[in-house]
């Protein structure tokens, strides 16, 4: 198991001060470090308090690059856009000082040779109730080339739980990041983690790519206290 530490806080606002803890200090390290910082975040409506709580932070903002783990292949100005979100809702205060690399242009298309400026440092992953993290649906069309150990850094997909095609870092790029944190909200989540905490195969709750690896050590944020497993 990946998993170092479960950190369970009620109350949203709890929860969104102790992942920007957590942040502050992998940034202010990557850049004392190595003189830069790069964070790949997730969108969807979980991490909308935290990355407002992490904007407040005054931080080397000049030398952190954001981009997201995932992405909606819509126009920026989309409603459903993770850049949209992004940029109203974590590109603001001090961090407007950051730079931000969308991996899909402006009208949405996918930007496959993305080029970040040096490893991942931190990695944000979501998680969805059908056990999805990043754009790793169940039954997504290329779900096996998404979960591989080797394979292109980006891949474009497609998949029945997502309305929009989606482009996605996949595990191979994801699993050299120099820190994970799986955040999610709610009991529903909590029991799909749960479950996925358990040996069980991969493609039916792809977010197992994450809990059952040695590559990456994963600090799960949430809360609720997942059930007890067996």
């Amino acid at each position: 198991m990946a998993v170092v530490e479960t950190t369970v806080l009620a109350g949203r606002a709890a929860l969104a001060e102790s992942l920007a803890d957590t942040f502050t200090a992998g940034i202010r390290l990557a850049v004392a470090q190595r003189g830069h910082a790069v964070l790949a975040l997730s969108g969807g409506r979980t991490p909308l308090a935290f990355f407002e709580a992490l904007r407040t932070r005054p931080l080397p903002w000049d030398k952190v690059t954001v981009t997201l783990v995932d992405e909606r292949c819509v126009p920026h100005d989309h409603p459903r856009s993770n850049t949209a979100f992004v940029r109203t809702h974590l590109l603001q205060d001090h961090a407007a000082a950051a730079t931000f690399l969308s991996p899909v242009t402006e009208t949405g298309a996918p930007i496959l040779d993305l080029k970040l400026p040096a490893r991942i440092d931190m990695a944000h992953f979501g998680m969805g109730t059908d056990g999805h993290t990043a754009s790793w649906f169940p039954e997504g069309d290329a779900l096996g080339a998404a979960l591989a150990d080797e394979g292109p850094a980006l891949l474009a997909l497609s998949a029945p739980g997502a309305p929009e095609p989606r482009l996605t870092f996949t595990w191979a790029a994801l699993r050299t990041a120099r820190s994970a944190v799986l955040h999610f909200e709610g009991s529903a989540k909590a029991a799909v983690f749960a479950e996925a905490v358990k040996p069980g195969p991969m493609a039916a709750l792809p977010v197992r790519r994450l809990l059952h690896q040695d590559d990456v050590e994963v600090l799960v944020f949430t809360d609720i206290q997942p059930p007890e497993t067996p």
